[in-house]
């Protein structure tokens, strides 16, 4: 796997500004799904927020891996150095921080998620499953508010659900729900393993994970998904 520099020209306090809307954050999240390995040399970049799916508001997020960081966020970067210049490797994704940041930009934090990519796309879900409409299941309400496009597919007795759509800066993002009558017989890993089959040839599938939510992190990596990051999404 490569391992170069961010996507950046400054370390520790890069510029924010008038860049392309999604233009440094999307290509780093390309990069991330192809295998990039960014240097674990304690760098935190700040860029533009990313739009919202549905064009709203924009929101801010924060990515991070192995001693590298992203603030995406409409802030001066010269505030975010000072922030997180004391331990830059644990700082950005601390509460300390998400706290101030949330106080900056007026958007409250989500959780932190872990973020998976999937492997490359089966030639078919290998499962059968029925697109739904998107009814008003928990799981789907909330696909509706933070992705747009989202798709709906279901089993055919209905115990188990899956969708699909477009979020952060674009990319295809999955969740899934398992009833609790029909857990523990490999449903969710392949749902899972499903997915990849129900985007666009050779479109990655993103994964956000809750790492308290192990069941579905064990799922995910049985499907063979790969951790690259974690990540904060405001506003969430």
């Amino acid at each position: 796997m490569a391992r170069e520099g961010l996507p950046c020209p400054h370390r520790s306090h890069a510029r924010g500004g008038s860049l392309p809307e999604g233009h440094l954050l999307a290509g780093l999240l390309d990069r991330l799904a192809a295998g990039y390995v960014p240097p674990a040399d304690a760098s935190v970049v700040c860029v533009p927020a990313p739009v919202a799916p549905h064009g709203r508001r924009a929101r801010a997020l924060v990515v991070g891996g192995s001693a590298w960081h992203v603030v995406a966020a409409d802030v001066d970067p010269a505030w975010v150095a000072g922030q997180v210049a004391d331990d830059p490797i644990v700082a950005p994704l601390s509460a300390r921080f998400l706290t101030a940041l949330a106080d900056r930009t007026g958007v409250e934090p989500g959780v932190l998620d872990a973020v998976l990519v999937a492997p490359p796309a089966p030639r078919a879900p290998g499962l059968e499953l029925r697109e739904a409409s998107s009814g008003g299941h928990p799981r789907v309400v909330r696909a509706l508010a933070h992705r747009a496009g989202v798709r709906v597919w279901t089993t055919p007795d209905a115990s188990a659900l899956l969708t699909l759509g477009r979020g952060v800066c674009g990319r295809w993002e999955v969740s899934l729900e398992v009833e609790p009558a029909a857990r523990g017989r490999g449903l969710g890993m392949a749902l899972a393993a499903a997915a990849p089959a129900l985007v666009p040839a050779g479109a990655p599938v993103w994964a956000q994970v809750a790492p308290a939510n192990t069941a579905s992190l064990r799922a995910f990596l049985a499907a063979g998904y790969r951790p690259v990051c974690a990540e904060v999404l405001f506003g969430s």
